[in-house]
């Protein structure tokens, strides 16, 4: 296993496609609502990160994948594809995953949106399974061991009641989509490679409120719960840094909240 350490030089070109995969989530948080389809979502992030922002988004024809975006909703886990069939409907939980190419560089991100009004247990998963990305993050430093970010976010999803989804995982980014290396989202503190400055690559943990076990939809591309229960995912791109970590795919909503956390480390 080759895991690349970044160049400064990288490093720059990272933040960049990090900010501008950041500022697509900030920009399409308006037109989540319910009566929108995943397809229209799909359109306008194509067109922002296209047109306003000459850059390219990554999923487009990534092995075959026919869209910009991945939508989730509900009780798809991951990689679910935009559609002009699939309405939003209030009630509904969905993860928008966007991920761009600017200058050769890629920047992934995911955020779980609302659409009216979520139900209490719908509210409370995406609120744990966002804990569990930043609990996570902040195990991110030289000498740690990837599997201390893995056995983190087990302990606390499963102290919560919930699963941890096994088949997917976080991983290494730069100039391609998915470098080394994998990011487990479970496992034992201090197994797994030691972490070094210069190393960047997605946290991303998938939360099932029921069982963790998944099924790959006759499409070759959308995972469910097999048990249809909900799921949740937020997913950041980090950098490892001399101290501890830089978030490159930061939203500007998450910047003073997290100015204000004990755990959060300089870069």
């Amino acid at each position: 296993m080759t895991v690349t350490i970044k160049t400064a030089d990288e490093i720059e070109k990272m933040r960049v496609a990090g900010r501008l995969a950041a500022q697509t989530l900030e920009m399409i948080e308006p037109y989540i609502k319910p009566g929108v389809t995943t397809g229209k979502l799909d359109r306008i992030c194509h067109d922002f990160i296209t047109q306003e922002n000459n850059a390219i988004p990554a999923p487009l024809n990534y092995k075959g994948f026919p869209k910009s975006i991945c939508t989730s909703v509900n009780h798809v886990i991951c990689h679910g594809i935009p559609s002009d069939k699939k309405k939003l409907k209030s009630g509904d939980i969905v993860n928008l995953d966007v991920t761009v190419i600017k200058d050769g560089y890629h920047g992934d991100t995911s955020k779980m949106f609302f659409v009216g009004k979520p139900s209490i247990a719908a509210e409370r998963l995406v609120k744990i399974t966002r804990e569990c990305l930043f609990k996570g993050i902040e195990q991110v430093k030289p000498g740690a061991h990837l599997g201390d970010i893995g056995a983190v976010i087990q302990k606390y999803a499963e102290s919560n009641h919930y699963s941890v989804v096994r088949e997917y995982c976080g991983h290494g980014i730069g100039r391609g989509f998915h470098e080394e290396p994998q990011v487990m989202h479970y496992g034992k503190e201090g197994s797994g490679i030691e972490l070094k400055k210069g190393m960047i690559f997605t946290i991303e943990p998938m939360i099932n409120q029921g069982k963790r076990h998944c099924k790959l939809l006759p499409d070759d591309w959308t995972v469910v719960t097999k048990d249809h229960k909900l799921s949740a995912q937020w997913e950041h791109t980090i950098l490892v840094t001399s101290e501890g970590y830089e978030i490159l795919t930061l939203r500007e909503e998450e910047k003073d909240s997290l100015a204000n956390a004990a755990w959060q480390t300089s870069s």
